[in-house]
């Protein structure tokens, strides 16, 4: 059963992530321009306000988080410390992308991508940001980089375009982060919800948010549906697990550009839900820098 977690009313909230260490749910409003970390046992959500869009966070091994931003990436040494540049300012240039989806793999590299608000030019990109502040470019390409997610042993790196309606699976080489054997890994069907964020569970199970889909869905190893969980909201963001367990699912919602009649049939979108799920999650790596 979906349950409300926070009403948190984001316009696009996003990027849940579960610190084990301090039992608590990172997670942002992009074009809210916030960062929020919020306690699952007394529902008290603290605010760090930013004068960037972020599209996604991560703790850090020494402390803190790594922000991806507008145009790069960026450091925040403790909680409400004001982010400071790591690595190039890549999108500097770039005004129609900014930093969205991404995850940190077994080596304690941030794997982030862009968008692009120019669809007809599908020119975003998927980065790595290494911990010694190198940003490589892995591939472009892309309208809208999301579901970034690695498998229980780190060997496969999945990977969505959403306006593609498709995930795509990788092979890593771990120790340089090379990937090689690109792979439709499933296609969703056009018109009924698109790929967004997403996660990997114990089983090697691939978890997804399928915005304007009003559910996530859990697929096999081999690409196959095996589950359905229903959204009280139109546009689920992303999913991450954790609580003491880490059998709670965590999904981010959006609540910007609804009409009068769609906010009256979901008054909570842009809020925080949580379910309870059978196979627990993994508790991701820490970026390294």
């Amino acid at each position: 059963m979906v349950e409300l977690l926070l009403d948190a009313g984001a316009l696009l909230g996003e990027s849940p992530r579960w610190s084990a260490s301090e039992q608590r749910l990172y997670w942002v409003d992009i074009e809210g321009r916030t960062i929020h970390r919020a306690d699952p046992v007394t529902g008290i959500d603290e605010v760090m306000t930013l004068d960037q869009q972020v599209g996604c966070v991560a703790p850090r091994t020494g402390g803190g988080l790594v922000a991806a931003l507008e145009d790069g990436c960026a450091l925040i040494d403790c909680w409400g410390a004001a982010p400071r540049a790591f690595g190039p300012a890549v999108l500097a240039d770039k005004s129609a992308q900014r930093f969205n989806d991404g995850c940190v793999d077994g080596a304690g590299r941030l794997w982030v991508g862009s968008l692009t608000s120019d669809k007809a030019h599908p020119t975003a990109a998927l980065y790595r940001l290494d911990p010694d502040g190198t940003l490589t470019k892995v591939f472009g390409g892309l309208g809208t980089s999301n579901g970034a997610a690695f498998s229980p042993d780190g060997r496969t790196f999945y990977h969505a375009d959403t306006p593609t309606h498709a995930i795509r699976a990788y092979d890593v080489e771990q120790a340089t982060g090379a990937l090689g054997n690109g792979r439709v890994f499933h296609q969703f069907a056009f018109g009924n919800g698109r790929p967004d964020g997403a996660a990997v569970d114990a089983e090697g199970c691939y978890w997804s948010a399928l915005w304007d889909g009003w559910r996530v869905v859990r697929l096999s190893p081999a690409g196959e549906l095996l589950q359905t969980v229903e959204t009280p909201v139109q546009r689920p963001t992303m999913i991450a697990f954790g609580g003491a367990d880490m059998q709670t699912a965590f999904v981010t919602s959006a609540g910007k550009n609804l009409s009068d009649e769609e906010r009256k049939a979901q008054p909570h979108a842009g809020g925080v839900f949580t379910f309870r799920v059978d196979v627990p999650g993994l508790e991701q790596p820490m970026f390294g820098g």
